[in-house]
């Protein structure tokens, strides 16, 4: 993994994170919420991808750094 593809991914992920924040704290969500329980499965499925995301753009950067 190159430097270049590392840092997209981890955009990715922070993008993909924030989104998930925002669709857990929105209005469908909280209707989500207090009838079953749980958030949407949108917000839910973004916040594990942006921080899957995270972790493997940090985790591809660090590999790098470690090379060089």
């Amino acid at each position: 993994m190159n430097r270049s593809v590392a840092l997209a991914v981890l955009a990715c992920g922070i993008l993909l994170l924030i989104l998930g924040i925002t669709a857990y704290d929105s209005s469908s969500s909280e209707i989500s919420r207090f009838f079953t329980g749980s958030p949407t499965d949108k917000s839910v499925w973004m916040l594990v991808g942006g921080t899957v995301g995270i972790v493997i753009g940090l985790g591809g950067l660090l590999r790098l750094s470690r090379k060089h």
